[in-house]
């Protein structure tokens, strides 16, 4: 551990709605940890967080209207980003250039070029053990430890195909209650950047780096929004893997989000972060040239060499668990002077995704993933497919 760090890592979360919450709950489950400030431009919105963390028995941090207030009145280590989307960036590059660590919640941005910018300051940073780190907190649940390991270590075979589908609903009022949602400048996009991006890093994580994007897109059960409410895409990866990429806002009442994994020795379901279906033939003796057709779950005993207890917060009551098993990544990796398990790199790749699937789906073509990396589709204004209005 590095001798040079204090024994109380103090915080500053900027963005003092819904998200802010999440991230000041997870953070008190580590009493080496202290929020000592909360920056919102809406004094209100801070002044309720505020009260809310004085409640839970910690001490009530000092509010601020901007990030260089905070660091001109404050002893800060880490900043928490919980703004909307398209503020990250921007206040990511301030918080580096100060020196601090940061946690930037998910998407990284709406922007591409303006994320390959800060990645290039994080890794920049990272030279002088400043860490940087974005909010892909289901990279850490119990069962998607499991998949990405069983991957690491070959135990599927050749990894074939995957489908990936997030089938959620919101309602309209939901996209109402925000002059920013549903809109491309600080939403950067619907169902799929802001619903999907979780599962779209996880498709990445476990079947590596995308070749071609061709997708397709539609606004189809809300009105007054810019983005997509659906969107579909065909994936091919370097390994020659093939996935359906899926993510909508349009499914009512809400259904699961289920990735599955697919190989030629072995396959995986999670559905709603539960390890649904393991299958591995290093661990079977059960053999069929026409397969097991769904059989020998082998998910329970897998997940086995998982205890719950180590994924689980201190206070089973906590709602953010994943968030809190990202935060002791993090902490841990300031403490180790090592990479946080998740980089902005990372979040880049699937930003650059994400933005792949808009684009072929605006020039109604496949695209190719290195292309869209490389800037090459920077200047094209991206637009929903089909809206409500249109006949389908």
């Amino acid at each position: 551990m590095n001798e040079n760090l204090k024994d109380t890592i103090r915080v500053a979360i900027t963005g003092c709605g819904v998200i802010g919450r999440t991230h000041a709950v997870a953070l008190q489950e580590f009493p080496d940890v202290a929020i000592v400030a909360l920056i919102d431009a809406i004094p209100d919105a801070a002044e309720t967080l505020a009260a809310f963390i004085e409640d839970s028995g910690r001490p009530r941090p000092a509010i601020h209207t901007t990030i260089a207030e905070a660091f001109a009145a404050e002893d800060i280590d880490l900043v928490a980003l919980a703004t909307p989307s398209g503020l990250h960036i921007q206040q990511g590059l301030e918080v580096l250039a100060a020196g601090k660590h940061a946690v930037i919640e998910k998407p990284l941005d709406v922007d591409l070029s303006r994320a390959q910018e800060i990645e290039a300051a994080a890794e920049a940073a990272a030279r002088n053990g400043v860490v940087a780190s974005v909010i892909s907190q289901h990279r850490f649940d119990q069962a998607s430890v499991a998949v990405a390991n069983a991957v690491a270590n070959g135990r599927f075979g050749r990894l074939t195909s995957a489908i990936a589908s997030v089938a959620w609903w919101r309602s309209q009022r939901y996209y109402d209650s925000g002059d920013w949602r549903g809109t491309w400048s600080m939403d950067g996009g619907g169902a799929l950047m802001n619903q999907g991006v979780h599962t779209v890093d996880l498709l990445l994580w476990y079947m590596g780096r995308p070749v071609e994007i061709n997708a397709r897109t539609g606004r189809l059960a809300h009105e007054r929004i810019e983005v997509e409410d659906t969107a579909v895409a065909t994936v091919t990866f370097e390994n020659g893997g093939l996935a359906v990429l899926h993510a909508t806002t349009a499914a009512y009442p809400g259904l699961t989000v289920r990735l599955q994994l697919m190989g030629s020795e072995g396959s995986a379901v999670i559905d709603n972060d539960r390890l649904d279906y393991f299958h591995s033939s290093d661990a079977s003796s059960e053999t069929s040239d026409m397969g097991l057709q769904g059989g020998g779950n082998q998910a329970e005993q897998e997940q086995a060499k998982y205890p719950a207890e180590d994924y689980e917060a201190k206070d089973p009551t906590v709602y953010p668990a994943g968030h809190v098993r990202q935060y002791r990544d993090i902490l841990s990796a300031i403490a180790d002077g090592r990479a946080p398990g998740v980089t902005v790199s990372d979040a880049v790749n699937a930003l650059a995704t994400v933005r792949a699937v808009y684009v072929s789906a605006t020039l109604n073509q496949p695209v190719l993933f290195e292309d869209v990396l490389a800037g090459k589709y920077n200047d094209l204004e991206v637009r929903t497919g089909n809206t409500a209005t249109e006949s389908v």
